[in-house]
């Protein structure tokens, strides 16, 4: 069988690599941009370092903000109708997850109307077009998603997030500039970082997993697992080295999937409105734990990752253990809480756990999983 890679056609790295926009957009021939980013980025000036330079540059653009954490289908078909209104032909992305998957859909939708009602995207829909151009332009070390080929929408009628793989929605550009992330809150470092690290062990360890993944995969654990903390204090070499961290990490799990942990996360989100990164998070732990015994010798790689002593001398379960603990470790010093206490009602889990099992992403996961496994997981972060 063979396996696909597909990355990015361009990306730019670095402090200052926004400024590459302008050129890129005149050198493609683009003549209107439609900027869709969140409120909040708007509000405190986040967007304004992009759309500065465009106005400095002459080029002409549209705002689009209705834009949610969690992005519903209103969102998207709002904003492909602002699209076609704005008569642009082209789109950037700025923000986090929310941001680039509202794009995403809309860039998709706009180029294959078909899929106008948004549903019928889910899983590996069958669109013919590349989406409507897109630049990418991230807020947050966590989400990859200028570099994926997976987005997630929420389907608030009936309490579920549905995820969308298509190889048309690849953003064509990515700009990562850790200048654009020097905003984040503690909080919301600590949570994508996070985020980033399920990203990197998840696809590391996914039954999709192969060598050329593996690369990106054990790099970007390597470079999250010492520039985490860091990155939470705002120390600018912390924050420029989870940038570069979540995106190498996105260039593996986008091609090989990812398993049962961000397939909890995201019934934790859409029932409950929880952050994906702290979802993605507080799970983590105990998804390892669930998933060690079909690692094979991959959680000595992550053990020595964190910079666990003799990781490959020492007995096979000391070193799946010392990985977990090093990951929990993290975990608790950028302030995440392990625990789903007074986050998950009980009435809710048999529900909360079938959601989970039915998810997309739970065929990758390197253990076979049942609808009891995952209950048995949800409670035991319940006590």
């Amino acid at each position: 069988m063979a396996n696909r890679f597909i990355l990015n056609e361009t990306s730019y790295h670095g402090a200052g690599a926004i400024k590459e926009i302008v050129t890129e957009f005149k050198a493609r021939g683009f003549k209107k941009a439609f900027v869709a980013s969140d409120p909040g980025l708007i509000q405190f000036g986040v967007t304004a370092k992009v759309t500065d330079l465009l106005d400095d540059a002459g080029i002409a653009y549209e705002i689009y903000s209705n834009i949610q954490p969690n992005p519903t289908i209103e969102n998207v078909q709002t904003g492909v109708k602002a699209f076609a209104d704005a008569g642009a032909d082209m789109i950037i992305a700025i923000g986090g997850g929310s941001s680039m998957d509202t794009s995403k859909a809309i860039g998709i939708i706009n180029t294959n109307p078909e899929f106008a009602d948004v549903r019928s995207l889910e899983g590996v829909a069958p669109t013919k077009n590349p989406c409507t151009p897109i630049f990418a332009v991230p807020t947050t070390a966590g989400t990859a998603a200028e570099v994926t080929i997976n987005y997630v929408i929420t389907d608030p009628e009936n309490k579920r997030k549905f995820v969308c793989v298509d190889a048309h929605d690849i953003p064509v550009i990515a700009f990562v500039d850790p200048d654009m992330m020097n905003s984040m809150p503690k909080g919301l470092t600590a949570a994508t970082g996070m985020d980033a690290l399920t990203h990197a062990i998840e696809g590391y360890i996914t039954a999709g997993a192969w060598e050329l993944s593996d690369m990106f995969h054990i790099k970007a654990i390597q470079i999250i697992a010492r520039s985490l903390r860091a990155a939470v204090e705002n120390d600018p070499k912390g924050r420029e080295d989870m940038a570069l961290a979540q995106y190498i990490a996105g260039m593996g799990f986008s091609n090989v999937g990812l398993g049962v942990d961000h397939s909890m996360a995201h019934t934790l989100s859409a029932y409950y409105g929880m952050p994906h990164g702290k979802a993605c998070a507080t799970l983590l732990p105990t998804v390892m734990a669930y998933n060690a015994e079909c690692t094979g010798e991959k959680y000595r790689d992550i053990a020595d990752a964190f910079g666990v002593e003799g990781a490959y001398t020492m007995p096979l379960e000391e070193a799946r253990a010392a990985a977990v603990a090093a990951v929990k470790k993290l975990g608790e010093d950028v302030g995440i809480e392990m625990s789903l206490k007074d986050v998950v009602p009980m009435e809710d889990v048999d529900a909360l756990s079938a959601d989970a099992l039915k998810d997309a992403c739970t065929p990758g996961n390197p253990k076979p999983v049942t609808v009891e496994d995952i209950k048995a997981m949800f409670l035991s972060l319940m006590k």
